[in-house]
C-alpha cells in the first residue's frame, strides 16, 4: 500500500521521490515547504510515507521506524509505483505533458533516514541519475564511532549531501575525516542543526538555509541531467 503526495510544477525538468526522516512523516512542515521550493524551482516531487509511518497515522501510536530492509523495499516499490504510473498514463492518453511526465529524469532523496535509505538504493535502480540527502546520519548522535558510511566509499553515481555544520549525526569537522567517494559533493550550511536551523546569534535563520539546500539539490539536478544529454 502507498501513501504518495505528487506535487507538480508548471515545466517540470525532472523529477524528485524525497523519502522523510525517521521522527516525522511527509506531512511534516519540512519536507512539504522543501518540496513547495522544489515545484517553484520546476521539479516535480512526490513524497511518501514508509509503512511503519503510515501505521503511526492509522493508530496514533508512536512506533519505530522498520528495519532498513523493509525501508529499501518500500523506497524501491514506490519509485518501481511512479515510473509504471507515468508510463501507464502517457501510453493511455499521449498528451504532450503526459508524454514529457513520463519521460522526466528521476532522482530519489530524503530527509536524515529516508536521505541515507535513497544513497544506499541509487546504485540498484537503472533509471535513477542520482541522489540528495539533506541531514545525512553518519552516525548516531553522541555515537561518532558507530558511522554509518561503507557504502558512502562505493557510489558511483551523483550524490549530494547538504548538511548542517553542527549537526550531531555528523558534524562538518567529523565529516571531514570520512573517506568517501570523490563523486559524492558535500555543502554545509552555516552553524545549521540536522534540520538545519542556525542559533540566533549566528546572523542566519532557518528558512533561508532550507532555501538555501533546495537551491544547492537543484543546481545539482541541473547538472547532473544536463552532463546526461551531453553523454
Amino acid at each position: 500500500m502507498f501513501d504518495i503526495e505528487i506535487k507538480r510544477s508548471g515545466s517540470p525538468i525532472a523529477q524528485l521521490i524525497l523519502g522523510h526522516g525517521a521522527g516525522a512523516g511527509k506531512e511534516h512542515e519540512f519536507m512539504q515547504t522543501m518540496s513547495a521550493l522544489f515545484v517553484e524551482r520546476n521539479i516535480d516531487v512526490v513524497l511518501f510515507n514508509f509503512p511503519y509511518m503510515q501505521t503511526i497515522k492509522e493508530t496514533g501510536k508512536r512506533r519505530p521506524p522498520d528495519k532498513a530492509e523493509k525501508l529499501l523495499q518500500h523506497f524501491h516499490d514506490v519509485v518501481a509505483h511512479i515510473e509504471t504510473s507515468c508510463v501507464e498514463t502517457s501510453t493511455l492518453k499521449q498528451t504532450d505533458a503526459e508524454n514529457k511526465q513520463a519521460s522526466l529524469p528521476i532522482f530519489i532523496g530524503g530527509k536524515s533516514m529516508g536521505g541515507r535509505m535513497a544513497t544506499m538504493s541509487i546504485e540498484d535502480m537503472p533509471s535513477v541519475k542520482g541522489a540528495v540527502a539533506f541531514g545525512y546520519p553518519f552516525h548516531p548522535p553522541g555515537k561518532p564511532e558507530k558511522t554509518r558510511t561503507d557504502h558512502l566509499q562505493a557510489v558511483n553515481k551523483p550524490l549530494l549531501i547538504v548538511q548542517g555544520e553542527r549537526d550531531t549525526f555528523g558534524t562538518k569537522s567529523e565529516v571531514a575525516e570520512y573517506a568517501l567517494c570523490p563523486s559524492i559533493e558535500i555543502s554545509f550550511l552555516a552553524d545549521g542543526d540536522h534540520s538545519f536551523k542556525p542559533r540566533k546569534t549566528s546572523g542566519f535563520t532557518q528558512e533561508a538555509h532550507i532555501k538555501a539546500a533546495v537551491d544547492k539539490a537543484c543546481d545539482f539536478i541541473i547538472k547532473t541531467v544536463k552532463g546526461h544529454v551531453d553523454d
